[in-house]
This record gives C-alpha cells, sequence and structure tokens, in this order.
C-alpha cells in the first residue's frame, strides 16, 4: 500500500481556515453580552382600587447597578388593557421626583396605552418615583366572584431612541370595595331643675328659689324687682346640635281679668334683647303698670340675650329661643350642655290686685340630627 502525501500552500490553508470558523458561527450564530437589566423593586401604588373608579398611580423603580437614566432618555409606562388613559394625558399630570428631590418631566405623549415622558435624570441606585394624577386613568371592571380581585401587570421601561435600557414588571389588584357600616343610636336627654336664691344670671342675681315646675313670685312690691330662675340641661349625640324654646300658655293674668303685661311695658320685644327697666307707670295705659321678661346666659344665642342684663318678652303666640347649641352637647359644659334662664317682673302701684295671677311655660327642645 503506498501513502499520498499533497502539499498544501498558505493560501489553501488560510482558505481552509475562513471556511471552518463560518461553519462553527453558523451551528452556534453571533452573539453579543451587552444586553437591557431588570429595574429594581418596582411598584405601584393605587390610591383607589375599585373597580370603574379614577385612581392615582404612585409607580416607583429603582435605577439597576450599572446603569443611568439620561436626559434625553424614555421613560415609558405602558397600562394594560382595561385601564382607560385620558387622551389627553401630558407631563403635566406627572409629577416626577428622583431621590425624593423634584424632577421636570418632559415631551409627556400617551400612544396607544403606553405613556411616555422624557427629561428626568438618575444614576444607579437612585429611586425614581412618577405619580400619575387621579383624573387620569379610570380602572377597569372587575370580572371575578364578589371579594376575589383581578390582577393586572404594569411594564416600566427605559429606551435612548428605542434602543430599550432597563425594564421592569409590576402588578396591582382591583377588587370590589368593601363597605362598612355600623348604627350609632340617637340620644337626647332634656332636663329642667329649679336654682335657688343668690343664683347669678345673665349679669342679675335671683331673689328668691324655684323648682323644676314652680316659678313661684309671690308677693310682689311695687318698685320691687323679683327675679327667678331654671337651669336647662341638654345631653344629645345630635350631629347638628338642638333649640331649645320657651313660650307662655296666655298671658300672667288674674282671675278678676287684670294682666301684668310682657316687658316692655306689652311692647313684646322679641328679636332683640333690651336692658331691664321699670314699667312706665302711666295712669292712662293699663299696659304700663307692670311687666314681666326673660333673659338666659347661653352667650351665642341670637336673639342678643347674652348681653348682661338683657331681656325679652315672654310670648304667648311665638316660641323665644333661649338656649342653643349647634353640635353634641354633653349636659354639663356652659353654652353647650347646659344654660340657666331667667324671669324677672316688676310692678308699680297702680297695678291691679290680685292673689293668683298665673300662667304656664312651655320649654320645646328640638334636636336636629
Amino acid at each position: 500500500m503506498f501513502a499520498k502525501t499533497t502539499n498544501v500552500g498558505f493560501a489553501q490553508r488560510v482558505v481552509a481556515t475562513l471556511v471552518a470558523s463560518a461553519v462553527v458561527l453558523a451551528s452556534y450564530g453571533v452573539y453579543t453580552t451587552a444586553q437591557a437589566a431588570n429595574l429594581v423593586e418596582v411598584s405601584n401604588t393605587l390610591s383607589n382600587s375599585a373597580p370603574l373608579e379614577l385612581s392615582s398611580h404612585t409607580i416607583d423603580f429603582n435605577i439597576p447597578t450599572g446603569s443611568d437614566l439620561l436626559v434625553g432618555d424614555t421613560i415609558s409606562i405602558i397600562v394594560p388593557t382595561g385601564f382607560v388613559v385620558d387622551a389627553g394625558i401630558d407631563e403635566t399630570d406627572l409629577t416626577v421626583t428622583v431621590e425624593g428631590g423634584a424632577a421636570t418631566p418632559t415631551n409627556g405623549v400617551l400612544s396607544g396605552q403606553t405613556i411616555s415622558f422624557e427629561g428626568v435624570t438618575a444614576a444607579a441606585g437612585e429611586t425614581v418615583r412618577v405619580v400619575i394624577a387621579d383624573t387620569e386613568i379610570t380602572s377597569p371592571t372587575k370580572s371575578g366572584s364578589a371579594g376575589i380581585g383581578d390582577s393586572y401587570e404594569f411594564t416600566i421601561t427605559t429606551d435612548n431612541g428605542g434602543t430599550l435600557i432597563d425594564s421592569g414588571k409590576t402588578r396591582v389588584v382591583i377588587i370590589d370595595q368593601v363597605e362598612v357600616t355600623a348604627i350609632v343610636e340617637t340620644t337626647f336627654d332634656f332636663t329642667i331643675s329649679g336654682v335657688g336664691t343668690t343664683t347669678a344670671v345673665n349679669g342679675d342675681t335671683t331673689t328668691g328659689s324655684s323648682t323644676a315646675t314652680e316659678i313661684p313670685f309671690g308677693v310682689l312690691t311695687a318698685g320691687t324687682p323679683k327675679i327667678l330662675a331654671q337651669r336647662l340641661n341638654v345631653q344629645t349625640n345630635a350631629r347638628n346640635g338642638f333649640t331649645v324654646t320657651v313660650e307662655s300658655g296666655s298671658d300672667l293674668e288674674s282671675s278678676t281679668g287684670a294682666v301684668i303685661d310682657t316687658f316692655q311695658d306689652a311692647s313684646d320685644l322679641a328679636v332683640s334683647g333690651t336692658a331691664w327697666t321699670a314699667p312706665s307707670n302711666d295712669i292712662n295705659d293699663e299696659t304700663t303698670w307692670g311687666h314681666w321678661g326673660m333673659t338666659s346666659d347661653d352667650t351665642d344665642l341670637a336673639n342678643d340675650l347674652d348681653t348682661a342684663d338683657s331681656y325679652i318678652a315672654v310670648s304667648s303666640t311665638t316660641p323665644r329661643e333661649i338656649f342653643s347649641h349647634d353640635g353634641p352637647s354633653d349636659n354639663t359644659t356652659q353654652d353647650i350642655g347646659t344654660a340657666i334662664v331667667g324671669y324677672q317682673v316688676e310692678i308699680t302701684a297702680l297695678q291691679e290686685a290680685g292673689d293668683d295671677y298665673n300662667t304656664t311655660l312651655t320649654y320645646i327642645a328640638t334636636p336636629t340630627f
């Protein structure tokens, strides 16, 4: 057997090497080590996770090691199908911060379901926050059963001129709102009690004692006024408070038909309180021979009774407001849960005699829930 030896030249060896390399490359493919990284700690916090509701979206992501974000790079937020994004959304609807410091987004635009903008710079390790206003994205309807949420994936990317830099994904859940119900039963307690002698009431002092059901002026002497009073207490959880009014059942009258008229000289001053004055004692006008009126130490009444020594008529036709508050009351705090109502009477020597002058008072307490 003979072996044949062939001499191969340099040029031929080069060609053979190139052909072999081409075969290897064709078998394994050309590759590069350059690739996009994952954004770190990506999250999206909704202000409202209910179906078909507007919600703000607070999106946070961290720039990964080896990456950065330059002013000309684009940040894109891909909103999943089902969410409705306002077609007019732009950079004015976005609030962007980097490591808590304000950044200024530019060129905000919506393309399909993708919100894109530029103008933000960040270094590796820094956190970018993008807050989308709560007027721009409406959440989808929910398809699951009650109490079971639907999950949706948001994608955030950064790119430069269309070349992907980094990307990350996060999810949100749309779920039914939970209705919380409770019942707080209404409360309203109104109490009338008597007060003793020398009790202060709106700048005056009582001259005698009363009870919860009686104001006994007793024997009246011309030119000597008498003052008695009652304490009112209210406890309620009424949201808008309460009003207490009082009116008389008739004139302060005797069985003979004689009347101690209302303050002042029967003029029935009801709208605005005025300082107490003695009856004017005109022999030709019986309404000036004696009168009686009332005051209150509730300092926020609308009828000026909060002025010291200020009185209004006790009317038999119109309820007079003598105690009120615009919220819940505690039964004890002055002007809120308690007040004293004073009654003053004064006659002249012309007031007709009678040992049975009388009338009734009716307090009406009205809560406003």
